[in-house]
């Protein structure tokens, strides 16, 4: 079948639609940054491998904390590391990056995502702050980093105060090492914890998660949210990004809900008979298949098509640093729209 994997690159060099992107791109040129796990390092070193060149800035999403509130560092880490700073310095003027993420491993191993009662106590204090910024420039020191991000989420209303402290402090201190400083945010985040964001460091608004597993079918994103997550970007003097997320979720019938790697979406579409399917207002595609048990399931992604239409939607909103969560296992024909649509605003 006529699979969108097979037809994802070619749209750009047929006349008629190569012409209708030059038409959508504006004049600035877009920098791009992108995540690699530690659960997916080694796709993720692939498709880095493919992308590389066109990044100013490369996170290792991969720093977690230990039952003490200290920086926790996984066995995937420590394994993937030389192979991600070996890939990350073959790139002219990338940045590596390590990012932090507010998750708590437990002694016996299990994980509490995105631990708002770890927040409360790391920016506490002056001295609980000052602790945390010491092992931050600890870490980054050691293992070769040139920056940092923090990627704290679900925090209490009553500590944004205290986080935005932190954020101002530890930027002063990173800055005085030489090390960079983006922060990631929700979403959803308020307009009073918005107004307390000190100015100074990067910071990236994740603009995803429209739908996925905590609803039924539907994009990552659309245009809309984007041009409405970019705007309210605007309110943070200085030059901050977009994070767009590839890949996609199958929803069963049943109510389970599976997040899909690129591949992984291509692989299910492949058997079905008909092609997916394009959204107009994000640009996703879609497509319904039946599994072996004889449940339904409604599959939603993003191809090379899907993320050019977001990267659009926040360029005419004037946002033109993109971050892309996450490298692996993203198509071949998807990485190449990628890195020549990148090629092409560079040359506006």
């Amino acid at each position: 079948m006529a699979l969108c994997a097979a037809v994802s690159f070619w749209w750009l060099h047929t006349g008629e639609q190569e012409k209708g992107l030059q038409a959508q791109l504006t004049q600035t040129e877009v920098k791009l940054s992108a995540w690699i796990t530690d659960w997916q390092w080694k796709t993720g070193i692939t498709d880095l491998k493919q992308l590389g060149g066109e990044l100013e800035e490369i996170h290792f999403f991969a720093a977690y904390f230990n039952p003490k509130d200290e920086l926790h560092l996984t066995s995937d880490f420590r394994e993937g590391l030389p192979e991600f700073l070996e890939n990350s310095r073959k790139g002219e003027q990338l940045r590596r990056v390590l990012t932090i993420v507010n998750d708590r491993f437990d002694t016996d191993g299990t994980a509490d995502q995105k631990d708002p009662a770890l927040i409360s106590r790391i920016v506490a204090t002056p001295e609980s702050r000052s602790l945390h910024i010491g092992h931050i420039l600890a870490v980054v020191s050691q293992h070769g980093f040139s920056g940092v991000e923090l990627d704290y989420e679900k925090v209490r209303k009553e500590d944004w105060a205290n986080l935005s402290a932190l954020y101002e402090e530890l930027y002063e201190r990173l800055q005085a090492e030489g090390f960079s400083l983006r922060i990631v945010l929700e979403p959803g985040i308020s307009q009073s914890s918005f107004d307390l964001l000190p100015e100074g460091p990067d910071y990236v608004l994740m603009a995803y998660n429209l739908y996925g597993g905590h609803s039924g079918p539907g994009p990552k994103a659309d245009h809309a949210m984007i041009r409405k997550l970019a705007d309210k970007l605007h309110g943070i003097p200085g030059d901050h990004a977009i994070a767009l997320s590839v890949g996609g979720f199958d929803w069963a019938e049943n109510g389970k809900v599976v997040s899909l790697t690129e591949k992984r979406a291509v692989e299910l579409a492949h058997a079905i008979s008909d092609d997916p399917r394009r959204d107009p207002s994000s640009g996703a595609l879609y497509f319904e298949y039946t599994d072996d048990q004889g449940i339904g399931h409604t599959v939603w992604y993003a191809d090379g098509m899907t993320i050019a239409g977001w990267v659009d939607a926040a360029r005419d909103s004037g946002i033109s640093k993109i971050a892309l969560w996450r490298l692996g296992d993203m198509e071949e024909d998807t990485l190449k729209q990628l890195k020549e649509y990148h090629q092409q605003s560079q040359h506006e």
